[in-house]
């Protein structure tokens, strides 16, 4: 395993870290087999665990807070807070009011007096820059948090909310977490710039593509009731993206091959080797899906295999731009460009 400082903070983090978000409802992890999969990726040399409060609406949370227990101060600990806990209203977003109780929520579902590192789960247009990072900064300062960031952030909102920080003397996003993959490069264009120049840590959700990468989908191959249950058309062979996708896979596989690699080896050990990335997760359901994933932790792609995989999927394109979630308000709701 690899280790990498995580942005400014000084934590040196594995580059290859667990997600929980399969934990509990929405993987139907229970807590025996969690616990194993926290055991063995600690054993391996994984040091941080990412969730959130919406897993499961609480689920994932208290799985892993009760797989940690007695070991909380050798795991570099995130959870995240800001996406919708119920029907209410203010139950959601990025308010001083919604994310002090949130937090609370969290430090208690996982049985910690502290997180590592608390990210806002999604952008909140509601709701101002100094409202959310003065909120934060009084979190750290009361030692609720050691450090703060964000998830799924477009780069000029990155940008702004260094400036608020600064011009209002208040305390910094660190680090953030978006999708990427060999499949979904767009964040190169923006994105991955505007959080090197930050100096921001980078931790990268969905390496695989959302199973795309793993090497269970292939021309040919049926797929399984629970991908096809799913956002169904995300893996409906015969939609244009899809084919476009598919394509691409038989020639990263062609790839992997000849540099004698697995699809997962070849995807994750792509996105750890951009300059900007601290770490990927990587999100089991069993544990034969982690050693499966475990085995690209020391994987290392030559600049052969890089330019080969740049001539399938060119730098900075997304082969299904509809299925980010990092697209502004303004484009997805009509009403935020139009006068009343």
């Amino acid at each position: 395993m690899h280790y990498r400082t995580l942005g400014s903070t000084g934590i040196r983090i594995s580059s290859l870290s667990l997600g929980a978000m399969n934990f509990g409802q929405i993987g139907d992890v229970a807590q025996e087999e969690a616990t194993a999969i926290v055991d063995t990726a600690l054993s391996a040399g994984i040091n941080l665990i990412d969730t959130a409060d919406m897993y499961g609406h609480g689920d994932s949370e208290e799985i892993l807070g009760a797989a940690i227990a007695g070991r909380r101060d050798d795991i570099v600990l995130a959870s995240k807070a800001s996406l919708p806990m119920s029907d209410e209203l203010n139950h959601q977003g990025a308010s001083r009011r919604w994310l002090t109780r949130a937090l609370d929520d969290s430090l208690r579902r996982l049985g910690v007096d502290h997180l590592d590192l608390y990210q806002v789960h999604r952008w909140d247009p509601t709701t101002s820059d100094e409202e959310t990072l003065s909120a934060l900064t009084d979190f750290q300062r009361a030692g609720k948090i050691r450090h703060f960031g964000t998830s799924t952030y477009p780069a000029y909102k990155l940008v702004e909310a260094q400036w608020a920080a600064k011009e209002r003397g208040l305390s910094r996003f660190v680090t953030e977490q978006m999708s990427y993959s060999i499949l979904q490069r767009g964040v190169e264009e923006h994105v991955l710039p505007a959080a090197q120049g930050h100096a921001l840590g980078v931790l990268v959700w969905s390496p695989l593509a959302g199973g795309w990468l793993s090497g269970a989908i292939r021309e040919g191959a049926k797929m399984t009731t629970r991908r096809s249950g799913i956002m169904t058309d995300r893996f409906e062979l015969t939609v244009p993206k899809n084919i476009a996708k598919l394509s691409a896979v038989e020639r990263l596989s062609r790839v992997a091959d000849d540099a004698g690699l697995t699809m997962i080896q070849l995807a994750l050990g792509f996105v750890t080797a951009h300059p900007a990335v601290t770490s990927a997760l990587i999100g089991p359901r069993t544990r034969a899906h982690l050693d499966s994933q475990l085995a690209a932790a020391d994987t290392v792609l030559t600049n052969d295999v890089l330019d080969a995989i740049d001539d399938i999927v060119k730098p900075g394109l997304d082969l299904a731009p509809d299925e980010k979630i990092d697209t502004p308000p303004s484009l997805t709701n009509s009403a935020l460009r139009r006068r009343n």
